[in-house]
């Protein structure tokens, strides 16, 4: 029943279907089909300047953003979304989200910096 009830909640997060989408968009990063672009990956003038520290930067954030989907996921489910109308749960939501992002985004850019 335990599992039940997590399951539903993390299905009614207000942030599943992006952390979904996050988590999607980085797969291809990881598996290195992604040329170098403007538009999609780790863009920096770093790694648009040189192939090989483009497709490292891109797989290591590309790793960094599952985790931090997977992670924002896991809170979700630990953590019911049983009131929506509380501004509280929602605003713990968004952190859960956020906070794992912001901290890949972040660990990310400090691996460019040293490549």
């Amino acid at each position: 029943m335990e599992e039940q009830v997590g399951v539903k909640s993390c299905m009614t997060s207000p942030f599943l279907i992006p952390s979904a989408l996050i988590l999607t968009a980085s797969i291809p990063l990881v598996f290195g089909v992604i040329p170098r672009n403007r538009i999609y990956g780790i863009r920096t003038r770093k790694t648009l300047s040189d192939d090989s520290v483009w497709y490292r930067a891109n797989r290591f954030g590309g790793w960094m953003l599952i985790t931090a989907s997977i992670f924002s996921l896991l809170l979700s489910a630990l953590a019911p979304y049983d009131n929506p109308e509380k501004f509280t749960v929602w605003t713990l939501h968004f952190c859960e989200f956020l906070l794992p992002l912001a901290g890949a985004i972040l660990i990310t850019l400090l691996y460019v910096r040293k490549l």
